[in-house]
């Protein structure tokens, strides 16, 4: 069990660290939308997808290495309280139209991006 752990803990550091640097890169206080939120969240979406997928059709996919990518990476590089947080602040700052391209966009575009994963899984 301490393995386990231990890998989803490095996986996790891993992701957050780099949702951080995308973040940071992307985001910008001048931009209506938070891009860099939307974009690691999409791309987290697509790589659980390949994960899962590859995970079900190849043996080398290995319960420590699905643990590791796709709880440990995949958790900690796509983030849904900072999705819920920048929605309030639209929300708040009346930008209602910007809350429904980011929300629904978001939701919508994310799970899109598990079917891709799971279809370009499929594919080797």
């Amino acid at each position: 069990m301490f393995k386990q752990l231990l890998l989803i803990f490095l996986g996790g550091g891993l992701g957050s660290v780099l949702r951080y640097l995308i973040s940071k890169s992307l985001n910008s206080e001048t931009l209506f939308l938070p891009y860099g939120t939307f974009t690691v969240n999409i791309l987290g979406s697509l790589l659980l997808g390949l994960i899962v997928g590859f995970a079900a059709r190849h043996e080398f996919f290995s319960s420590n290495l699905v643990l590791f990518l796709a709880v440990g990476f995949c958790g900690g590089f796509t983030t849904f309280s900072s999705f819920a947080l920048e929605n309030q602040a639209l929300l708040r700052s009346g930008d209602y139209l910007n809350f429904f391209f980011y929300a629904f966009g978001s939701i919508i575009l994310g799970i899109l991006a598990v079917f891709l994963g799971l279809f370009l899984s499929k594919l080797t």
